[in-house]
Formats: C-alpha cells, structure tokens, sequence
C-alpha cells in the first residue's frame, strides 16, 4: 500500500501502512522489494526532487533494533509511470548506506531509535520518474541464519535536473544479498574493534 507521508521538508508519495511496519526474512522474502502489495496499490501521483537534493524518509514509528539504515532508487522504464510500476527486474541501484561506529567493543548505529531514513539523490541522477526505497536491516537475532529482519517501504518521485550519470550497479528485490553475506548473518555481539568489521549488505553506494 501507499500512503502520504512527510520527510522533513519534502512530501513524498510513498508505500507505506499507518499500523507498526511488518518485517521480512530469509526465506519468506518475495515482498522485500516494497512491502506486502508494493506492486499492486500504487499512490495517484509522485513528489519531485531536485538532483543533488538530500532527503529523509520517515517511517511511522522508531527504529527499534540495530542494523543499517540503507537506500536504494530504480528508474521507471520507458512507456511505465512511477504510479504503475512496481520495480522489478534488476534495476535498482544503492545511494546509501549507513556505517556503524564502534564503542567499547560493539558496534552501534545512529539510525537506532530514529525516525529517518537519509540519502541524496545524486547530481548525476538522470531526470525521470523513479521509485525510491528505504530499508531497515535489523542485525539483532542475525548471529543465527535467516536471522536477519528486514523493513522495507518505497516513494513515487520525479528527478529533475541535467544529470547524465549512469547509476549502478544495478541489482534486483528479492536477489541483491542472500542470506549467509556477511551483513546478513553477522554476530553482533561478537566483540569488534573497526566498524569496517561490518560490511552492509548489497552493493555499492552510487554516488555519481
């Protein structure tokens, strides 16, 4: 489903449901792209955004585990609108990924017990219809396989600007991490001394 929501300044039209988010794990994952029926109930319109713009994605309650916050795009094909389209197809491509910081041998993120989810649309963003996705990783019970939980919703935007970049690498929902990568299953209880111990899973930020 989509619903209205508020990212700070910006409106966006986006999948989303006003009762606590569902989560998604290996391997009951088919909805992990944009949530249960993403690709079936769409918004009526999309929210523009400049290229080179910063966003917030906000969700309807706190994030309450740890794990990386993460943000992915994916261009709406010729002859398909944002309000039609439901992202499949390898197509989506990674702008954010929120790194961990480590205290007292743990490792921590910032994103724990916020509301929003960043990212910035690049400037060598092409102009286009787009859907975006913001993602939770929950890492708390991922000492164990399929322990990984993961909170997932997408916006219907429009990017304007002269950007002629060529996002990538370009992956697809379900398939763009498998359930033993290592930001996947991790031990986060496991002690740690560099957050680089800790590899997001999925590709790539595409920064332009």
């Amino acid at each position: 489903m989509k619903i209205l929501i508020c990212v700070l300044t910006l409106a966006v039209v986006a999948q989303g449901a006003p009762a606590p988010e569902p989560h998604y794990a290996f391997p009951n994952i088919i909805d992990i792209r944009c949530k249960k029926n993403g690709d079936k109930n769409f918004a009526k319109g999309t929210t523009t955004i400049a290229a080179g713009s910063m966003t917030d994605f906000q969700a309807n309650q706190a994030i309450f585990y740890s794990g990386p916050a993460l943000a992915y795009m994916a261009k709406v094909p010729a002859g398909k609108t944002a309000v039609t389209w439901g992202g499949s197809g390898q197509v989506w491509f990674k702008i954010y990924e929120e790194k961990p910081t480590v205290s007292n041998n743990a490792l921590s993120w910032t994103s724990y017990t916020a509301q929003k989810i960043p990212s910035k649309i690049a400037v060598a963003t092409p102009s286009g219809e787009y859907l975006l996705r913001a993602e939770h990783t929950a890492v708390h019970l991922a000492n164990q396989l399929n322990g990984a939980q993961f909170y997932v919703s997408c916006a219907q935007i429009t990017v304007t600007g002269s950007g002629a970049g060529t996002p990538g690498p370009l992956v697809s929902f379900f398939g763009a991490c498998k359930n033993a990568d290592p930001g996947i299953k991790y031990n986060i209880n496991a002690p740690v001394k560099n957050p680089t111990d800790y590899v997001p899973p999925g590709p790539p930020v595409w920064t332009g």
